[in-house]
């Protein structure tokens, strides 16, 4: 960890949030099993699969902050269920941590005088 520290190197998370009902009703357009990858930044949906707008706004906030390497007690690396925001609505996303992906300062800041070759256009991804 030192090593990463010195090089300016992190690491988040990707992360798949998938819809479960577990027979609740849903009153938004929730359909269980469609899904979406979180990697680094960017929202990666697979073909058809589709998410609601206001759904996607209340999740928004919780991305980042599950990304990140978390005591293990801290109820974001324990809890992984968030409700859809409607409060009728019975649709509730998992959000499931998978591998860690590496970045670095250079590759992630806006600070011109710190600034290197964007992450994402180093790999071709």
């Amino acid at each position: 960890m030192k090593e990463d520290a010195e090089s300016g190197a992190f690491w988040l998370y990707d992360l798949n949030v998938e819809t479960v009902l577990d027979g609740r009703t849903p009153v938004c357009r929730h359909i269980e099993g469609e899904s979406f990858r979180v990697e680094g930044e960017t929202l990666v949906f697979a073909p058809g699969s589709r998410i609601s707008m206001y759904a996607l706004a209340g999740l928004l906030p919780l991305l980042p902050v599950k990304q990140r390497m978390t005591d293990p007690n801290d109820w974001i690396s324990t809890d992984a269920e968030v409700a859809c925001p409607d409060p009728h609505c019975g649709g509730r996303f998992r959000i499931t941590r998978l591998d860690k992906r590496r970045f670095t300062h250079a590759a992630t800041t806006g600070q011109p005088d710190q600034r290197g070759t964007p992450y994402w256009q180093k790999d071709g991804t």
